[in-house]
């Protein structure tokens, strides 16, 4: 019974972030003004790119060693330290399942119907390389100690919302890819807390009550505005003008809205879990 508790925050986690991933696909890869609004944000991110591009390239050039080489490297000085292999076993097969799966929804079970908005282009959500960053992030936060786990959340929400504005920048990918890349780490996320909750006990470090609120005032700053900016592109497309640095910028407030929430809400979710 005492596990079942345990488990039940992360099953509601898990049921939240798939229910959000659907609800981000149908709206903006399935509609038609979702995908002019997406299409709006991608166009934004090309005309007012700037110098950010080159800090893009070059971290999307390092991302692979980043998140593997350097995360594994990590990953494994924790282990080592606080000797936790099963927990190793449960994050590993998160980023794995995460990242898997991100390719599966992308390439097989997900399609982006031609509304006349980008004829020609394929489904591009989730994004693959969001996930790469996001769940190397997952596995360090998973291992580290709980009274590290608030620092391991916000150094690893900054990496994965570079990670995904940098591909928007870089023109890879749209807002709604990035975002729903991050849901899916977060699902995968909550499964593992879900297996640590049923196979482990509390440690004996005390309960972390870091809430991280800088990260959930932030991030509901963007998300209000991510929500003002896609209002404006909307009735701009209804009435055939265009607002590119305005859907731009709400794409990005998106991202970082989505990574901040998780980051938050996930310490909160694994903070007495040891």
């Amino acid at each position: 019974m005492r596990s079942s508790v345990r488990a039940l925050p992360f099953l509601w986690g898990a049921l939240v972030s798939a229910a959000l991933f659907v609800a981000v696909y149908l709206v903006f890869v399935r509609s038609y003004i979702g995908q002019v609004i997406d299409e709006r944000a991608f166009a934004g991110a090309d005309a007012w790119k700037g110098d950010l591009i080159e800090f893009a390239h070059g971290f999307l050039d390092a991302l692979p060693v980043a998140s593997v080489v350097i995360g594994a490297v990590i990953a494994l000085v924790i282990v080592l330290v606080r000797r936790n292999w099963l927990v190793f076993a449960v994050a590993v097969g998160a980023a794995v399942g995460a990242n898997v799966s991100t390719q599966v929804l992308k390439y097989t079970v997900l399609s982006r119907p031609e509304k006349g908005v980008d004829v020609g282009l394929a489904n591009s959500l989730p994004s693959g390389h969001t996930a790469v960053a996001a769940s190397a992030a997952l596995v360090v936060f998973l291992l580290a100690a709980p009274r590290f786990r608030p620092l391991a959340a916000v150094v690893g929400s900054l990496f994965a919302i570079a990670a995904g504005a940098s591909t928007l920048v870089e023109q890879w990918h749209r807002p709604s890819d990035v975002v729903a890349g991050m849901l899916v780490v977060a699902f995968w996320g909550c499964l593992a807390g879900i297996v640590l909750a049923w196979l482990r006990l509390p440690g004996a470090e005390p309960p972390v009550r870091s809430k991280l609120w800088p990260l959930v005032w932030v991030g509901g700053v963007c998300a209000a505005g991510s929500v003002v900016a896609l209002l404006i592109t909307y009735f701009s497309a209804q009435s055939g003008t265009e607002h590119l640095f305005v859907a731009y910028a709400g794409g990005v407030a998106a991202i970082v809205a989505t990574g901040f929430v998780i980051a938050a809400l996930g310490n909160r979710l694994y903070r007495r879990l040891a």
